[in-house]
Order: C-alpha cells, then structure tokens, then sequence
C-alpha cells in the first residue's frame, strides 16, 4: 500500500552548524536506508513558504495569494511517497526519520479505489 509522509517542522528554527550537519548526516542515512528497502518511492525538500503560492477558484475566478494556505507553526518541509506493506510498516518508517525528533511527520494513505 501507498503512503504520503508529509514532514512538517519549523522552517526558521535555528540550528547550530554542528546540528545542521548531524540532520543532514542522518537524513542522507535514512533515506539510504528506505531506497535500499525498496520502501521510499521518491521525495524531496521543500523551499520555504515565502516561495509557495495558492490557488483557489471561486465562482470561476481563479484567486492567487502569496504564502502558504494558512499560518501554521510548522510548515510542510518535504516529503516522500512510501511503498510499504501496511500502516504499521509507514509509522515505523515515520519514526525512523531524523525529523521526527524536531518536528512532526504525518502519514496518510492514497486515496486509490
């Protein structure tokens, strides 16, 4: 089954280089591990939500606004599609991303019928 990780933290927290370079070390790791496995599907980054722009359609009028869908604590930072044998096997690949230690990971399954 098919399952969107959406990794979610605070885009301007600050970090020490030293910090920075473990997150990376350990991201890098991660996703090693999981392409290795056969479970990580595909993913990236996300630039920050100054870049983001969103689109609404109301009464046939297409409205473009600057900035995320709302204010939020924690930003969408990145994400990956899963491939995984069941719920169980995504949260435990959740859990083993070195972002859920700083922010929040959230994993829904696709919506396939």
């Amino acid at each position: 089954m098919q399952y969107m990780m959406l990794v979610c933290g605070d885009e301007n927290m600050e970090l020490s280089a030293a910090e920075i370079d473990q997150m990376r070390t350990d991201t890098v790791a991660w996703v090693e591990e999981m392409d290795g496995r056969g479970v990580r599907k595909f993913g990236d980054r996300l630039r920050h939500t100054e870049s983001a722009t969103t689109v609404r359609v109301r009464d046939g009028e297409t409205l473009l606004a600057d900035g995320p869908f709302a204010e939020t604590k924690e930003q969408i930072l990145g994400f990956d599609l899963l491939e995984c044998a069941d719920l169980e096997e995504a949260l435990a690949v959740a859990a083993a991303h070195p972002s859920a230690r700083l922010g929040t990971i959230e994993v829904r399954p696709l919506w396939v019928e």
